[in-house]
This record gives C-alpha cells, structure tokens and sequence, in this order.
C-alpha cells in the first residue's frame, strides 16, 4: 500500500518549478552570464521605485531590461523576440513597455507579452538580497 501511495506521489514532485519564467527562443541565443545591480548607485536608483524600467548593454543577446513591477523584479534579453538578430532588433524601455523598432510590437515589462506575438521576451532569473539585484542566465 505504501508503494501506491508514493507512486501517486511522484509525479507532484516532477512538476514542482519554482522559478516561473520562459527562457526558450528560437531568434535568440542562450548566453550565459552574471550581473550584480546596486540600486543605491545614482544609475540604478530609479529601479527602487515600482513600473521603472534600466536597459543594461553587454549582457545577453542585445543587452538586459530589469523593471521594478511593484511587487519584486522581472528580467528580460532586449532582443526582438519575434525578429532574427539583426541592427534593428534592440528594445527600449519606454514606460512600462519595451518596444521592438523592427516592427513597433509593444511588449510589457510585467509579464513580456505582447498582443498577437509568438514568442514572449526572454525571461531571465532575478535574486534581491537586499539593495542588491542580481540577473542571470
């Protein structure tokens, strides 16, 4: 009987995802990397306030949006996520918006959708001890 019993079991343990983003796209390669953000520095400080938005270079495909949602931080490849790699495919932050100049698709830092788009943005990990953030892949 207590075989059954974990047999049932088992399968709530394989579902068990305690990070809950999308980090799969075909237009944009997966890059492996580490960046540590101190919000008490005078460029960051704006991300210690809800719906503000920091685009970062040098990380990732096409740089690295981080947005305050209120709530905690989302990390996001400013790569079009609907576009190949190309001169034209690097978001900005306007609002709480990225907006992709390829196509002009608005995609929301909250949650990286965007109406009638495939692909989300690509998500990365976010960590906050403190006022530090960290953003990883």
């Amino acid at each position: 009987m207590k075989k059954y019993i974990l047999l049932l079991l088992l399968p709530f343990f394989w579902n068990c995802d305690s990070e809950n983003f999308n980090n799969s796209n075909p237009f944009i390669p997966n890059y492996t990397f580490s960046l540590e953000i101190n919000t008490d520095l005078p460029t960051y400080s704006n991300l210690q306030f809800a719906s503000n938005g920091k685009y970062i270079s040098g990380y990732g495909a096409r740089g690295v949006i981080i947005f305050n949602t209120g709530s905690g931080y989302t990390a996001f490849d400013a790569a079009c996520p609907n576009q190949a790699i190309s001169s034209c495919s690097t978001m900005s932050v306007n609002g709480i918006n990225a907006v992709c100049p390829c196509d002009s698709a608005a995609y929301s830092l909250f949650t990286g959708q965007s109406q009638g788009k495939q692909y989300p943005m690509k998500q990365y990990r976010v960590e906050v001890n403190g006022n530090l953030i960290r953003v990883y892949n």
